[in-house]
Formats: C-alpha cells, structure tokens, sequence
C-alpha cells in the first residue's frame, strides 16, 4: 500500500474515473487560487497535466480553472482539512479533504472512524514525512528509475510495480522541478503532488489475513466519502 492506500477491483474501474474527475476538478479550483495561467502557476500546472492524462474534458478543466480563480460564474471555496487517526489494529492514516462544508465533512469523518480512532491534529502526523510525490512509468527501456532519481534530484524512489510505474519522493519544494526533469531521463510522469509517507511503515504481514481486510474495509469506507481527496496509511507494501 505504501504511503497512499488506492481502491483496488477491476469492477470498480468507471467509478474510480467519474471519482478521479470530481477529485482532479477540486485540485484544479483550489490550485486556480494562484492564477489561473499554468505557465506561471506551477501546482496547477501539476494538476492540469494530470487531468489531462486522465482524458478530462476540455470544458470541465476549463470550468474548474475559472471556478477556482474566480473568473467564472460558479465560483466555489474549497478548504483543504487533514484528520488524523487509526484504522483498525493501530494503523496509523491521515485523510486529507477539500471541503466547501466543514461543518457537514467533520461529523462525518466521525461516524467513518467509529471502527478505528479519531485523533487530534498532529496526533499521527509525527509519524509521516511532508513529500512531493511522483507517479512516473519509463517511457524506454533503458529507463534507470535510480539514476533518474539522482539526476533528477529526487531524495528516493520505490521501485516499479507490474506495469512499471516508479514513485519518486522529492522535498515538497522541489516537486515541480523533479517532475520537469523525469523526461530527459527516460521516464513519463503521470501524477505529481504533495503528499505524506510514513516514517516506519508496519509490515502487513504482521497482520492476520482477517486483521487486514478489517484495514481494508475501513479505508474503502473513507475513500468513498466525496470529500476525501487522499487516504495516507502507514501500511508497507
């Protein structure tokens, strides 16, 4: 699972799409804060690139730009909350959301961690480093993912899974520079944000098969909300 958990089942592939939009278009808003010209906007630029390669289309990127600069009719707030907590079986998670309803988002993280524990701010976030995170997928073959990350200046990386894709860790300042520089070292960049890692991930095969489905479960039931952008769990693997 690594340091963000994603919902896993083919049968859930066209609404994990429509979810990707909704979360991508709230990026978009609140990354349109800063202008809404990517070329001078660098987290939007980020997020833009995403949407793209998620096959968004053309006029709900544009929408969601003008939505977040405030250029458009519809313009939305959105405020961005961390909760920070436990899944079940003391599995540490921080849940990050992007709200225009605080007081509608807090009751119900409540309910959805009735089967772990709610904690207070900075309750877990001690135990999780601040990153850039990249998702990037060799686009030759000779793709080294350990020089592309020293030459990138990258601080780690996580080696590919089945379909290739490399996570590069950066310091959160340098993700904007670390994600222009993948290309010339043979990788494509599919996502690139500020995320959070956990500094000693426990080892899911120091759970029962029972125990984890429980973690599962729990963290399918967050990631379901609307509000919920990213789920972070100190979980290896």
């Amino acid at each position: 699972m690594g340091a963000q958990w994603k919902a896993k089942g083919k049968a859930l592939v066209a609404d994990a799409k429509g979810k990707l939009f909704g979360k991508l278009v709230k990026e978009i808003t609140v990354a349109a804060r800063g202008g809404a010209d990517p070329a001078t906007n660098s987290r939007l630029r980020l997020v833009v690139e995403q949407a793209r390669k998620a096959s968004m289309p053309k006029d709900t990127l544009e929408r969601a730009i003008k939505k977040g600069s405030g250029t458009g009719a519809d313009a939305v707030n959105y405020e961005r909350v961390i909760y920070e907590g436990f899944a079940p079986h003391q599995v540490a998670v921080m849940v990050e959301c992007l709200t225009d309803n605080v007081n509608r988002t807090a009751p119900e993280m409540r309910v959805l961690f009735r089967k772990g524990q709610l904690g207070t701010s900075g309750s877990v976030a001690w135990d999780f480093n601040h990153v850039g995170m990249i998702e990037a997928e060799p686009a030759r073959p000779d793709a080294d993912p350990e020089l592309a990350a020293i030459e990138a200046g990258a601080q780690d990386f996580e080696a590919g899974d089945e379909e290739g894709v490399t996570m590069f860790w950066t310091d959160p300042t340098d993700l904007d520079l670390v994600s222009r520089a993948l290309p010339a070292q043979g990788f494509t960049v599919l996502s690139a944000k500020l995320g959070y890692k956990p500094k000693n991930p426990v080892n899911p095969a120091n759970l029962t098969a029972e125990q984890l489905e429980e973690v599962e479960s729990f963290l399918a039931a967050i990631d379901a909300n609307d509000d919920v952008q990213n789920v972070f769990v100190s979980l290896a693997g």
